[in-house]
């Protein structure tokens, strides 16, 4: 080969490198060629954290990845900026969805998707049950049952699924006393049943860990007549006193009284630095720079704290909100105070429960929905189970839903 020749191509060569080395340098910076703008860009990414591990990932219908086995996570990079549809899909699984629009230099974050078993396998734990209460730990439930004379109570053991006798009405009286209602001690290791006997109500304390159980009258400490309503809260009392006035142990915390009406329920529920206040279906927050309660919601059912204690679902017969107690720094991001809608329906809603901190699950008419709390488009809420009026209960230890229906009490297969 002669020099000519070789000069020739060291040319082409050069120039073939100068060409492309622009373009090889912006393809590792992250830039591509946009055919729609005729442009180079920036590109982005998603990062996305499933349960189940494995499930497949789509982007406008395309599979383009699976979460790895390990964490069940992926990062899909490279890509253009634009509206991407995503699904997450597994055999047998409710799919997940959402439509997000994708800018330069960005990855979105999704870590909190569940993915839904179809089938739950819904076991029939016992017959003839009128009503239950869980125990605090998780561990056992107290069946209420009426058998054809009176009622009794049974203790369901949930790990050895094995049901005991606790107690009917004639252990408390022969002359039939009407029961009220139960409430399990703190600790698990007593209940609190309340009678009507002789047209008063008298309360009876029965301790589950004496052998054979013990079953003693408490008496009923009425608060003072000058106390609405009252909560221990890390360490001090709040209290709301007759004249309308919020007190912190010793201290006054309201500017203004809140006016309290006869005859009428009142309770406290402090979570994190936020005191609500229930007057029957009405709730009302405490405006600490103003020293006044303010209106917050109306038709209250209840209104339940998440396990990591930073959100607050309440509920009405037809909508289900959640309340962001502290800042939320992942994505989506909120801000402290924030509400978010997730659901107003037809149908009434019997009631809800925290699955985890980013999922909840609930009764409606006769349905049972788990609905995410991730607004960015839609809402993802599907339907797992119907029957006919169920009462129902989640239990976050064991991860089971538990039903009450036409007198049977059944426990689904593990959620997730």
């Amino acid at each position: 080969m002669d020099r000519r020749i070789r000069k020739i191509l060291f040319l082409i060569c050069l120039i073939i490198f100068l060409l492309t080395a622009p373009l090889i340098i912006l393809y590792f910076q992250g830039y591509r060629f946009d055919f729609e703008k005729k442009s180079f860009t920036q590109t982005g990414g998603f990062f996305l954290k499933a349960i189940p591990k494995q499930v497949e990932i789509y982007l406008d219908g395309k599979l383009v990845q699976k979460t790895d086995w390990l964490f069940g996570s992926a990062l899909i990079e490279n890509l253009l900026p634009k509206k991407y549809k995503i699904e997450v899909k597994k055999e047998n699984f409710y799919s997940w969805e959402k439509t997000l629009e994708m800018k330069e230099k960005e990855v979105i974050e999704v870590k909190n998707i569940v993915l839904f078993a179809k089938d739950l396998n819904f076991q029939i734990l016992t017959k003839n049950v009128k009503d239950f209460w869980f125990s605090p730990d998780g561990k056992e439930v107290v069946l209420l049952e009426e058998p054809q004379e009176g009622w009794a109570l049974k203790l369901y053991d949930l790990e050895k699924q094995v049901k005991s006798h606790l107690l009917d009405e004639k252990d408390i009286s022969q002359k039939g006393p009407d029961f009220l209602s139960l409430e399990w001690a703190p600790d698990s290791k007593e209940i609190d049943l309340r009678v009507g006997l002789k047209e008063e109500e008298r309360v009876f304390a029965l301790n589950l860990e004496k052998i054979p159980l013990t079953l003693s009258e408490k008496k009923i400490t009425p608060l003072s007549e000058n106390i609405i309503a009252s909560q221990d809260f890390n360490g001090k009392t709040y209290y709301l006193d007759s004249l309308g006035y919020l007190f912190k142990g010793e201290e006054k915390l309201s500017q203004s009284p809140f006016l309290i009406r006869p005859e009428t329920k009142y309770q406290l529920n402090i979570f994190s630095d936020y005191i609500f206040l229930e007057e029957d279906e009405n709730l009302y927050l405490f405006n600490t720079e103003q020293g006044s309660f303010e209106k917050f919601f109306e038709n209250l059912r209840d209104l339940k704290i998440s396990p990591d204690n930073k959100k607050l679902v309440f509920f009405s017969d037809s909508e289900i909100w959640v309340l962001f107690l502290k800042e939320k720094w992942d994505q989506p991001t909120k801000k402290a105070g924030e509400k978010l809608l997730i659901t107003r329906l037809s149908e009434k809603i019997g009631d809800v429960f925290w699955l985890n901190s980013n999922y909840l699950i609930f009764k409606a008419g006769d349905k049972i929905r788990i609905a995410e709390i991730d607004d960015r488009d839609r809402i993802n809420i599907i339907e797992i189970a119907e029957f006919n009026n169920p009462k129902i209960f989640f239990e976050k230890n064991d991860r089971k839903l538990y039903i009450l229906t036409d007198g049977n009490f059944y426990a689904s297969a593990i959620l997730f």
